[in-house]
């Protein structure tokens, strides 16, 4: 982001992070943290062919079908997110147990990173994910970041598109960086769009309030942040925010992510739920509140 901020908002955004990472540090020292997260049982995970269908795995995680494909967004699978320090994570626990064990997961098409963070790009779990049928698709100047054994990684600049036997899969601008540590700013953030004839999906990644997809049509489901604003409003959206900026979109559905997995700032786990909520009113059916691991479809919304 543009810095420099105004001394207060720099004060609370100092205070934010005194107040957290002390505490995380000491439990990330305390033990080996380098497993996964042990899985809930999860729901089935399978749509008729050609569904749409969306599963929310906690914080960005989604696993989204579509065309027949099966595609995951920033996959975070672990129980630690952070610097790796030999055989620890040295950074924020997770608190939302990981609703799958990530060997029970379908047969992946893609994997969509919308940026370098921590909390989206996870090289533990693109380790274990790794697969010789998966093509991952990032921003630009990520690509280095990927572990090895993936079909391909592709580096896709915001405004681009490409197209895999009828699903087209196209890059957007947010509002965000894509910073992995402090000094290397110049990294690409994405947005991206999914089409397969008369599903698209939106999937927003992290984004402060923004006009970007203003000019999108007929999208069926909309994937936004709806976490981590307090007090970091200027790196992502508050909840009335998003239900602002979905509004503008005019999608059918919203799948609110970022939010009760790790703890990024100062909200309590279940305000941003709760303030989405209240901004939608009696227009609040549109939100999914499937559980973790819970498979959605536009017909059990319908239903």
């Amino acid at each position: 982001m543009n810095a420099p901020f105004p001394p207060t908002k720099l004060a609370r955004m100092i205070r934010s992070g005194l107040r957290r990472y002390p505490r995380h540090l000491a439990s990330s020292l305390r033990r080996n943290n380098a497993q996964l997260h042990t899985p809930t049982p999860a729901a089935s995970l399978c749509p008729a062919p050609n569904t749409l269908g969306a599963i929310w795995l906690g914080h960005s995680s989604t696993l989204l079908h579509i065309g027949g494909r099966w595609i995951l967004t920033d996959p975070v699978f672990s129980d630690r997110i952070g610097v790796r320090v030999g055989r620890r994570t040295i950074g924020i626990g997770r608190d939302l147990p990981l609703p799958l064990c990530p060997t029970k997961l379908p047969p992946i098409d893609f994997i969509l990173i919308s940026h370098a963070h921590f909390d989206h790009l996870d090289r533990p779990t693109l380790r274990r994910l790794a697969c010789p049928r998966t093509t991952v698709i990032t921003a630009e100047r990520t690509g280095r970041l990927i572990p090895a054994g993936f079909n391909d990684v592709i580096e896709l600049p915001c405004g681009q598109q490409l197209n895999y036997d009828g699903v087209s899969i196209q890059t957007l601008q947010p509002t965000h960086w894509g910073a992995r540590m402090v000094l290397d700013r110049r990294r690409g953030v994405n947005a991206y769009l999914l089409e397969h004839n008369a599903d698209r999906i939106l999937y927003a990644g992290d984004t402060a309030v923004t006009h970007a997809f203003n000019a999108l049509e007929s999208i069926r489901l909309a994937i936004f942040g709806i976490g981590a604003y307090d007090p970091w409003e200027h790196a992502h959206a508050t909840p009335e925010q998003v239900w602002s900026m979905f509004c503008a979109l005019g999608a059918d559905h919203l799948l609110p992510v970022h939010h009760s997995t790790f703890e990024l700032s100062d909200e309590h786990p279940d305000e941003p739920m709760r303030r989405l909520l209240r901004a939608a009113r009696a227009d609040n059916e549109r939100i999914i509140r499937a559980h973790p691991g819970e498979l959605w479809t536009p017909f059990k919304a319908a239903g």
